[in-house]
């Protein structure tokens, strides 16, 4: 209990104070034009209150990542804790914020377009592809599951094929009606089945008769079953990714950098969203070793009971009774839900980005649309699992990018690029390692994958030197 209590006390703390810091440096202008008036055109860019803007841009990064990833990742043991607390707030958080700042100052800019202006050309051609696939492959993962979890609860006649269809329609109406129209008005109910699911499982893991067994006293060693063959590092810097820090994420600000109405509400919203998500990740990792008994007993629940979909189910009906679990289940359902619906609204809009391909009527919105449309339904019928391991990889190297990217833009502005430059740095690390080694992979051995990744992270600093971005670094804003 100690653990989960002292965990969630730094998340808050960070941002207040952490995200202070950054926001300093970064030098938010309430004065700054905003895109949402400047380019206002009742689609995309429009001025949104900001309780609106804080539970869009929440739910766009609140998918299954805080839920299911963190069930995944806690199996590794306590340091699970540590990276969903120090990854929101070090890396997650700050890579978010930075990149929605970013955004405004751009005119709403997508987030290839943000990383070409910083990376180069060829860099943004690489971007363009990687974010549309990163964004079909959400869309497709984030019609599935929910499908499957929405299936168990309803009629059999209302089975995951009937779900699947009628996901997917409202993901294609989300796609293409203005932003107020449909997602502007549901979220509110989502927001409020996702809320009622997080304080529900955190008010019993406090108040509750239950104990968590972190088992932090015995140190931070691989509790996973198979800790021969998956490594603490990098499996469970992927396996956690939403939970801590999430590429995905930076596809997504710009859509809210659209209808932000003041720049110094940047930090409550995207800053303070990736804390809510990290206090989700957090909730539901003390959850599944609370319900189950401990980091063994998880594994094996998991393997006997349906997998992380059963364990939720299991939580929520056990926890809540029938009507509270049924809401948490609901919450649970919402998550994805709100993040395949603008992933594939992302997409869109980074294809017409790209294209410079004009937005206003539906249309045009069809034409860039329906080529999308058609390619998720194509990925979705590779296995999930498959689907999963590879969303999870490409899901971190796209943080990677940004990272990157927005520490070539603090450098470039002489603004202190440490911020970003360890957290990428660190990143590549996993990234690279991952891919190395990790059976869906190359298939490399251990050793060398972890050789190759600290040299692949010595590459890009050198680059950082070669380009002379390496320059005395200052904490205040001199915009």
């Amino acid at each position: 209990m100690t653990l989960f209590l002292v965990s969630l006390a730094v998340l808050v703390g960070g941002y207040f104070i952490y995200g202070l810091l950054v926001e300093r440096i970064i030098g938010c202008d309430p004065k700054r034009v905003m895109p949402c008036y400047s380019l206002q055109d009742g689609v995309d860019y429009m001025p949104l209150p900001t309780w609106k803007v804080f539970l869009i841009q929440f739910l766009n990064i609140a998918g299954l990542g805080p839920i299911f990833g963190a069930i995944m990742g806690v199996m590794y043991g306590p340091a699970a804790f540590l990276w969903i607390v120090f990854g929101t707030i070090f890396a997650g958080a700050v890579h978010d914020f930075l990149s929605g700042v970013i955004s405004i100052r751009r005119d709403g800019a997508s987030l290839p377009e943000i990383v070409g202006a910083e990376l180069g050309t060829n860099v943004k051609q690489l971007m363009r592809v990687f974010s549309l696939a990163l964004m079909v492959l959400v869309g497709a993962v984030f019609i599935l599951t929910p499908a499957d979890l929405i299936a168990g609860m309803t009629p059999d006649w209302m089975d995951s094929t009937f779900w699947i269809i009628a996901i997917f329609v409202y993901y294609m109406l989300a796609t293409l009606l203005p932003i107020d129209k449909l997602i502007g008005n549901i979220y509110p109910v989502f927001g409020f089945a996702l809320l009622f699911m997080a304080v529900g499982i955190m008010s019993v893991l406090i108040f509750g008769d239950v104990t968590i067994p972190d088992g932090i006293s015995e140190g931070l060693y691989n509790r996973s079953a198979s800790a021969d063959t998956l490594p603490l590092f990098p499996m469970m810097f992927v396996s956690i990714a939403c939970g801590a820090i999430s590429g995905f994420h930076a596809t997504q600000s710009p859509m809210m950098a659209r209808c932000l109405k003041n720049e110094k509400l940047a930090r409550p919203v995207f800053y303070g969203a990736m804390v809510a998500e990290g206090i989700v990740a957090l909730i539901w990792a003390a959850a599944a070793i609370a319900f189950t008994g401990g980091y063994g007993e998880l594994s094996s629940f998991l393997s006997e009971n349906g997998g992380t979909a059963g364990l939720v189910h299991a939580i929520s009906i056990d926890w809540l009774g029938a009507l509270g679990g049924v809401l948490a289940i609901l919450g649970v359902v919402a998550a994805p839900i709100t993040t395949g619906d603008t992933a594939l609204r992302s997409a869109r809009l980074i294809a017409a980005d790209f294209m410079h391909y004009q937005q206003k009527t539906v249309v045009r919105r069809l034409v860039v649309s329906v080529p999308i449309f058609a390619l998720t339904f194509v990925i979705m019928q590779i296995d999930f699992a498959v689907l999963w391991r590879y969303f999870a990889w490409c899901n971190q190297t796209l943080a990677v990018f940004t990272l990157w990217a927005v520490t070539v833009y603090l450098a470039r502005h002489r603004k202190f690029y440490w911020l970003t430059m360890l957290p990428a740095l660190f990143m590549t690390c996993v990234c690279t390692s991952y891919i190395l080694y990790a059976p869906e992979g190359l298939g490399l051995r251990y050793d060398v994958s972890i050789m190759l990744s600290l040299i692949t992270a010595a590459a890009a600093l050198a680059w950082f030197v070669k380009k002379q971005y390496f320059t005395k670094p200052v904490l205040v804003s001199e915009d």
